[in-house]
């Protein structure tokens, strides 16, 4: 019996785009999320981010979502790795942060946006133990002064090994899937 491929597009898009408790799932074993900062329900948004004139550029995600902290997720897989994959994610999640805001609103109302993306690559050859890559927007000579809003985490799948990580199982059992 042949199964689907869950890296598949449409695959994907339906496991994650279609059933909030496993995308809450996902989100909570991959992304660095403390404790009290764990997701408990979502609520689907469009996956387009359509532009706000007819010569932006429009974007289409796998799955995008809202917490009742009104924090925005961002869900890709991506089977094939280029340096311009990077670029649409900070593209993507950026569109999704400045929406948050209209000419009345004050920006201590912004919430941050959380961008997974699933590599089926491997694209950081330098670190060959490391699969999960965080990123946020760090002070240049103090990494532990960050500005809240934007988070990206890259994994790349070829490089996981289901003993890489102990303390997360949740997070074994979803790389395995």
């Amino acid at each position: 019996m042949r199964y689907l491929d869950p890296k598949a597009d449409l695959t994907f898009k339906k496991i994650f785009g279609e059933h909030k408790d496993l995308l809450i799932s996902l989100l909570n074993a991959l992304l660095p999320l403390a404790d009290d900062e764990q997701i408990e329900s979502v609520e689907y948004l469009s996956p387009e981010l359509v532009p706000d004139t007819y010569v932006g550029k429009n974007s289409i995600v796998d799955a995008r979502c809202r917490d009742v902290k009104n924090r925005q997720f961002i869900v890709e897989m991506q089977m094939l790795w280029t340096e311009a994959f990077k670029q649409r994610v900070l593209f993507n999640a950026s569109k999704a942060f400045v929406r948050q805001l209209d000419k009345k609103r004050k920006y201590e109302l912004l919430q941050p946006v959380y961008s997974l993306n699933l590599v089926n690559e491997i694209f950081i050859k330098e670190y060959p133990d490391e699969f999960i890559h965080n990123y946020n927007v760090v002070h240049e000579l103090h990494s532990n002064e960050i500005i809240d809003g934007l988070h990206f985490t890259f994994v790349e799948l070829p490089k996981f090994q289901a003993h890489s990580i102990k303390e997360k199982k949740m997070a074994v059992l979803w790389l395995r899937f």
